[in-house]
């Protein structure tokens, strides 16, 4: 077997294929396993169908391909016997000889062509009402006269050509008349014959009916039988099935064995290339598969880098925004409170002459380390104290003041004006301490 292409896991199956089913030719196994997809179980069920003589369940064609019935393309053994040819002699010998072999010659080809013609007219009619029922009846009559036989495939003509074809094997068909003695002779003979058997099992398909019914009729038409018994070796050759092989007239076991070996040996060439060209178009649509996949995959992934990217950036113009937005509030906050202080500084009251009556002289520490001193009047108010601070320029946006000992908050802010100097304690000169709510 070409090994070229397959894995070691491939491989690996079709060793365990080969020693499942006990097919010598590896190629068979391999061609089996890719056509269901290399899974082992399926393959070897379906191996199993075949060989009890079960249609495929892949072969769901109604109708059977094209079989080219071309003598020329054949091997045609026959066992009539005829008396021996006498050597030409002179010219009149000469010329009849060649007349002779003309005429055969023309009237073998013209036949070929109207059992063609006449094979695919009748094609076209209507498929028997029960093909299938025809060809299980046989098998069971045949089968009680008798026993020993080749696994006849227990379905249709149409449906042993399509699993021939995909599985690339040959198809050997016989088609039975019992009242003709020879036939009779040779089922009893060769068809029975233990090595005859083996050889069929294990390298054919086989397909067989009886001609008294409708679906042996049909099929003897199409195929051109003339004489009994008449076995026919069908096989795939260049795209086309073809019968490969003709083998008419009864004959040994040993006769039977060579005549098929020769048609095999001869075609199996055809099949070989069938299974070459089938495995390569497998490995390239699966080597296309393959690449479809990883485009996809780069593809995703590239589509998912874009995306990321741009959640990336949309992320960064949120923060920018928000940034941007912090900032500009910060900024209206700043430009709110300046204005507010502009505001407030004309309603700090005006500071008292030095040594005016009712008066209180305070010293304000600010978080800065800054000493301001301040003379108001008793009779102002907290607020006053609370924008007379608020207004100045080093001190915080935000502060509370207090007293030193013992230590307490002054409430001096709020909508209210709030209690005097006087009433909140407050003496002649006091200590006060600004402290930044912010820091």
């Amino acid at each position: 077997m070409d090994n070229d292409g397959l894995s070691n896991e491939q491989t690996e199956k079709v060793l365990q294929f080969q020693d499942i089913t006990g097919l010598d030719d590896m190629n068979v196994c391999r061609d089996i396993l890719i056509r269901h997809q290399w899974d082992l179980e399926v393959a070897f069920q379906e191996h199993l169908n075949i060989r009890e003589g079960r249609p495929s369940a892949y072969a769901t064609e109604s109708r059977a391909p094209a079989v080219i019935n071309d003598r020329f393309l054949q091997h045609v053994f026959s066992s009539a016997r005829l008396s021996p040819a006498r050597e030409p002699s002179g010219v009149g010998g000469i010329i009849r000889y060649v007349f002779n072999y003309m005429v055969n010659f023309w009237y073998s080809a013209f036949s070929s062509f109207l059992s063609t013609i006449i094979g695919l007219f009748r094609d076209q009619e209507s498929i028997p009402a029960d093909p299938l029922g025809d060809v299980l009846k046989f098998i069971q009559t045949y089968n009680e006269k008798y026993p020993d036989h080749p696994v006849f495939y227990q379905g249709t003509y149409s449906q042993a050509l399509n699993d021939a074809k995909n599985e690339l094997r040959f198809l050997l068909v016989y088609l039975h008349s019992e009242p003709t003695s020879e036939a009779v002779t040779f089922c009893r003979g060769a068809m029975s014959n233990p090595q005859v058997i083996e050889y069929v099992n294990r390298r054919m398909l086989f397909w067989a009916c009886d001609m008294a019914s409708h679906e042996g009729k049909r099929v003897a038409t199409a195929i051109s039988v003339r004489t009994h018994p008449t076995l026919l070796i069908i096989g795939m050759r260049a795209n086309k099935m073809i019968i490969m092989g003709r083998l008419e007239g009864d004959c040994s076991s040993e006769e039977l064995i060579r005549r098929m070996d020769t048609v095999v040996n001869d075609n199996e060439v055809w099949l070989n290339q069938a299974r070459q060209d089938r495995l390569e178009r497998d490995l390239t649509q699966t080597l296309r598969q393959q690449q479809d996949e990883a485009y996809q995959r780069s593809l995703q992934a590239d589509q998912e880098k874009q995306r990321r990217k741009q959640q990336e950036r949309e992320e960064a113009m949120r923060i920018q925004a928000a940034i941007e937005a912090e900032l500009l509030a910060e900024q209206q906050r700043k430009d709110d409170i300046e204005r507010l202080k502009l505001d407030l500084a004309e309603q700090v009251p005006s500071e008292p002459e030095a040594g005016a009556p009712d008066t209180i002289s305070i010293v304000f520490k600010l978080p800065s380390g800054l000493r301001l001193e301040r003379r108001f009047r008793n009779t102002n108010t907290m607020q006053d104290i609370y924008n007379f601070i608020f207004c100045h320029p080093d001190a915080p946006d935000s502060f509370e003041i207090t007293t030193n000992f013992p230590k307490r908050v002054l409430e001096c802010s709020g909508d209210e004006p709030g209690q005097t100097l006087l009433l909140s304690g407050l003496k002649n000169r006091e200590v006060l301490f600004v402290a930044d709510l912010e820091a």
